[in-house]
């Protein structure tokens, strides 16, 4: 194993043979683990630990957002891709945005309030590929929730920087704010209308979230907080198969999901960069820094232009990933000087997860109520957070994330896999939003680059580059451990670099399981910057 770097946590890489889970949250990731160890395969434990983490980490994902998968089933030895996200209310429009009084789209609230679609997702993937009931699966986080946990410091944090928003609706602060201030970390969070939701779920299944009383709570909380939201809405929800979409790197193949997703921006990203020789620009170089920045700026704004919901716009992914187009975009980066064209970017707060069983089915999950604590809603006497994905649609015409009616908005949730010779490799994400496809630019770097293992590829320094609100050039985000020559270097070619401290949230969350099939072994790497573990057996 390579050094990259400045001295990091020692993690070792988490090496097993029989299954491996790998979570931000160490609650869920054993939850995972005891489905596996129980008999279950990799899906079920992939929905058992994000269900957990629904309850453990509210202000990322919860019931009232929406999920991603892709599924490698051995049965059908084939990779599937399920869309679990959900679509804006019949009545929304931006006719019905301005006339409600806004000038832009909200980012909270209950206009930013798309129809949640990761309870279909959990049911869609366990109907096809799981081999336990959803009942089973939902008992660990149905007891979290009954019982409470322990209030970790990411959550504290979390509960502290949101209390604003959720003080400005009783639910949320009944729920979230139980003693009139933030829980501070080792306090212990109880969430006893979460537990009855779940519990709804466990006896009833998806008909008690979409047609039923959950479902009718969740449009009493959005109507009455001036949105347009219908129980018909809910009713009408499926989740999508849809045929992944990739592109190779160095003779494996990164696959992704398609749009509504911005998955072909990461491919796109890698495009470029295999172009270059970058294990000879070294990691952490200003010349390789330099590079990947570029590519970002110009994959990003090809996902402005282009990316939306493909019931509704033509997104013309042959040119998107094509060799050729990705040859003309690296002619467009100076090596010497910063291209200036900024994207749009958003705060995300998301979970991420992958799972490894003994038969070889792999899963990699994503789910998100988009930012911190979603819209801000929590709906009235189900402790289910309601996420503000519809916060990422725009008012104008002119662009492919326009809102519409029944339209799904673009989604920056981009679960992962390399495959080699058409058979997984390594499964991988992280949250970050925007982030998510620079985080992956450079997990991919790592791993086949520069040969790290698991653990080292995602503890390695990070950059990330955003437009910050009121800025005109971008921000280049470099985490501690580049070396300072490199940042003024970046500097110097015109970058706006800011440094960050420790481990910082900004940088992302992410997750992997390597396998080696050659022994046998499944290698897992979870991030410190959040809490979780990759834990095998």
């Amino acid at each position: 194993m390579r050094s990259i770097g400045a001295e990091r946590t020692g993690r070792p890489t988490t090496r097993a043979t029989e299954g491996m889970v790998a979570t931000p949250h160490y609650l869920a990731s054993v939850a995972g683990l005891r489905v596996l160890q129980e008999g279950g395969n990799a899906v079920d434990a992939a929905v058992a630990a994000n269900a957990v983490l629904n309850v453990v980490y509210p202000n990322q994902c919860s019931l009232g957002g929406d999920a991603f998968f892709l599924i490698w089933e051995p049965s059908e030895e084939r990779l599937l891709a399920l869309n679990g996200s959900g679509r804006a209310p019949a009545q929304a429009s931006p006719e019905a945005v301005r006339a409600a009084g806004y000038t832009t789209m909200p980012q909270r609230g209950a206009w930013a309030v798309t129809v949640p679609g990761t309870v279909d997702a959990w049911a869609a993937a366990l109907a096809r590929c799981g081999s336990r009931p959803l009942a089973e699966l939902l008992r660990p986080a149905i007891e979290y929730a009954e019982r409470g946990f322990a209030v970790t410091p990411l959550l504290s944090e979390a509960i502290a920087d949101t209390a604003e928003l959720l003080r400005a609706q009783a639910a949320a602060y009944r729920q979230f704010l139980p003693q009139g201030r933030p829980l501070r970390p080792g306090e212990r969070l109880v969430q006893p209308d979460l537990a009855r939701s779940l519990r709804l779920l466990a006896e009833h299944g998806p008909d008690a979230f979409y047609r039923g009383p959950i479902g009718e709570a969740i449009v009493a909380t959005v109507q009455s907080a001036g949105g347009v939201l219908t129980l018909d809405d809910l009713a009408e929800h499926r989740s999508t198969w849809v045929e992944p979409i990739s592109t190779t790197y160095r003779g494996l193949e990164l696959v992704e999901l398609p749009p509504n997703t911005h998955g072909v921006t990461a491919l796109e990203m890698a495009n470029i960069i295999e172009g270059y020789e970058v294990a000879e620009l070294g990691w952490g170089s200003a010349e390789l820094l330099h590079r990947m920045v570029e590519a970002k700026k110009l994959a990003f704004s090809d996902r402005d232009r282009y990316v939306g919901d493909p019931d509704f716009v033509q997104v013309p992914l042959d040119r998107l990933l094509d060799k050729r187009y990705a040859e003309e975009l690296r002619r467009r980066i100076d090596p010497e000087r910063a291209l200036s064209v900024p994207s749009v970017t958003w705060d995300n707060d998301t979970v991420y997860l992958c799972v490894v069983d003994r038969e070889g089915r792999a899963v990699s999950l994503i789910q998100s109520i988009f930012q911190s604590f979603g819209s801000g809603l929590v709906a009235e006497g189900t402790g289910i957070v309601l996420h503000n994905r519809g916060a990422c649609f725009t008012l104008d015409p002119a662009s492919p994330n326009c809102l519409a009616p029944g339209k799904r908005p673009l989604h920056t949730l981009i679960p992962a896999m390399l495959l080699r010779d058409g058979l997984p490799w390594v499964v991988f994400g992280s949250m970050g939003g925007h982030g998510q496809p620079q985080i992956q630019l450079q997990l991919l770097a790592n791993l086949v680059d520069f040969e790290l293992e698991p653990q080292a590829a995602i503890e390695a320094p990070r950059w990330l580059s955003r437009l910050e609100p009121g800025d005109e050039v971008e921000t280049l985000y470099l985490e501690p451990g580049f070396d300072a020559s490199a940042g003024e270097e970046l500097e110097r070619r015109g970058h706006n670099v800011r440094w960050v401290q420790g481990w910082d949230s900004l940088m992302g969350h992410a997750q992997m399981i390597r396998i080696d099939r050659g022994h046998g072994v499944l290698e897992g790497a979870a991030d410190p910057r959040a809490e979780g573990y990759a834990l095998g057996w």
